[in-house]
């Protein structure tokens, strides 16, 4: 399992999936920089390995595809892996790649371990996009054994950018649903939304990217503010949260909005909150809203990539298009203003995801393209 260790959808869902992979029974080798955000020790059957990547002053910027290839060949040399499953096309199943060609020459032409690349969203729709990087995506997409996507909208948007012609699967993005359920911290609700004082309590929760519009969740919030009493709570952290701090204080909002950092158990934050907000630019699936919904929270989200595939309108909450900051916040007010109605959509919202989204539904999926890609 190869994945970035960063704050994000695409690390949390290989994490989780090196898990419960080892939970059945397999003996799974996770591969990255750092161990993950969510990574745990201890797990029987789960081994982590670090890419270490030397300086010389040769080269003028580390050289993290060569010291990742580098790795995962040693590992795959040393475990005799069958598959190497790359989260991210680029530099993952590029540098898959390598190190298969490195194991084929090395083993004398004799079969080596077989790639599963899966895509989950900027490497295409950035990556992929730029002219710069296109055709390396398209044949690290090409070269691998089998590709899967989170999403219908992330395969149609890989097929349309990049004219790839082998099959794609969609695995969508998955829980675990025995941990995700709405379990209510009655004094960490008092705490963030007084009883008297605070009608409804809002969430968002990104790894603070300009793609997840951090600052478009602060002006829905102050338009719905102007009719209701809210707070809003922001989980996460990443490159523009000093610029969404500053805006709090100039929006004059310090006192209504809570910056509560990373959560490695986002379940009793989400737990307490009436509404998800994600007005993101781009989601390819939008795993923070499925963890949500999995909470009993409804989403207010824009209508961008996967998320009208979850979030279900009028159901399991609403979309809006992306720039629509009065349409969201009128959305949200409706729901504050009909609790029996918010309840209900979100009682809605978690039956879906234990229906479609559970662990013990997605793993076997991924399984079986394992064993594809294995003939």
């Amino acid at each position: 399992m190869v994945c970035y260790a960063s704050l994000g959808g695409s690390g949390v869902v290989a994490t989780e999936l090196a898990r419960a992979l080892a939970d059945r029974g397999h003996e799974v080798h996770l591969i990255s920089s750092e161990p993950p955000f969510r990574w745990q020790d201890g797990v029987a059957r789960l081994t982590f390995h670090r890419v270490t990547v030397p300086s010389y002053p040769l080269f003028r910027e580390p050289q993290y595809l060569l010291a990742l290839a580098n790795t995962i060949a040693r590992v795959a040399d040393e475990q005799q892996l069958d598959i190497v499953h790359a989260h991210y096309a680029v530099p993952h199943a590029t540098a898959a790649y390598l190190a298969d060609q490195m194991l084929h020459a090395s083993r004398g032409g004799a079969q080596s371990t077989r790639t599963v690349t899966t895509l989950h969203g900027t490497d295409i729709t950035l990556v992929g996009s730029d002219a710069s990087y296109a055709r390396a995506v398209a044949f690290s997409i090409e070269r691998s054994h089998g590709v899967t996507a989170v999403s219908h909208s992330l395969k149609a948007d890989t097929v349309a950018a990049l004219g790839i012609r082998r099959a794609i699967q969609v695995i969508p993005n998955f829980l675990d649903c025995t941990a995700y359920r709405r379990r209510v911290d009655p004094a960490l609700r008092e705490e963030l939304c007084p009883t008297g004082s605070c009608d409804a309590l809002l969430i968002h929760m990104s790894n603070f990217r300009p793609v997840k519009r951090v600052d478009l969740v602060l002006d829905v919030f102050r338009a719905l503010r102007r009719r209701v009493r809210a707070r809003l709570v922001l989980i996460g952290d990443g490159p523009v949260r000093p610029d969404v701090a500053r805006q709090v204080d100039d929006y004059g909002l310090t006192a209504d909005v809570v910056f509560v950092g990373e959560e490695h158990d986002p379940v009793r934050w989400l737990s307490v909150g009436d509404l998800f907000l994600l007005p993101s630019a781009q989601e390819s699936f939008g795993l923070a809203a499925l963890e949500a919904m999995a909470c009993e929270v409804p989403v207010i989200a824009s209508n961008v990539g996967g998320l009208p595939e979850i979030v279900h309108q009028g159901v399991t909450g609403f979309t809006s298009a992306p720039d629509a900051t009065e349409e969201m916040a009128d959305n949200a007010i409706a729901l504050i203003r009909n609790p029996d109605r918010r309840r209900a959509m979100g009682a809605a919202a978690a039956e879906m995801v234990r229906t479609l989204y559970c662990t013990d539904r997605i793993v076997p999926l991924y399984e079986e393209a394992y064993q594809l890609a294995h003939r």
